[in-house]
């Protein structure tokens, strides 16, 4: 099979499990997975591209959680929180001058992952146990890294190869 066609079946079959799991027994939101589940297609794939998206999304998870915490703590006015934001954005730029994190956007994906699962929760930053947004929006951003890893080595598995077809 074609490499298109391999990875439309894969993904589209992946994308189906992904969906009902998030929906029943992993309520995680669907969309933090596939912006992680592209993301690890974005930065390369393989374990290179898992381990690099892995780390820049949860490295936006970590900066938008503090910029979440820095509102919590302040007058709450539009003044305050685009402070916030603009030394939150600030850091993820500084971010990426590391090696691991030199994709900008695959940072500023896991803060708006963070920040939107916030919202769709109803829940704070500062909401203990599992149901923090925080903790919620890391396990989607990993499931979601985990579904491209699993759907890139489905679509390889049933790429025909070349060679495989000189043979």
């Amino acid at each position: 099979m074609k490499q298109s066609e391999a990875y439309t079946l894969s993904i589209g079959v992946l994308a189906v499990v992904d969906t009902w799991l998030t929906g029943t027994v992993f309520p995680v939101p669907v969309w933090v997975t596939f912006i992680a589940w592209a993301s690890f297609f974005v930065l390369g794939g393989g374990t290179a591209g898992f381990v690099k998206s892995v780390a820049s999304n949860l490295t936006g998870l970590a900066i938008s959680s503090l910029t979440l915490l820095a509102i919590a703590t302040t007058s709450n006015t539009a003044i305050a929180i685009a402070i916030c934001v603009g030394i939150g954005s600030a850091a993820m730029v500084q971010a990426s001058k590391i090696k691991l994190l030199d994709v900008l956007p695959a940072i500023v994906w896991g803060f708006a992952s963070t920040v939107g699962t916030t919202v769709a929760t109803g829940k704070a930053i500062t909401t203990a146990g599992l149901s923090n947004p925080a903790l919620v929006a890391a396990a989607a951003l990993i499931t979601g890294a985990a579904f491209g890893f699993v759907s890139e080595v489905i679509g390889n598995a049933l790429t025909l190869k070349r060679e495989a077809r000189l043979n």
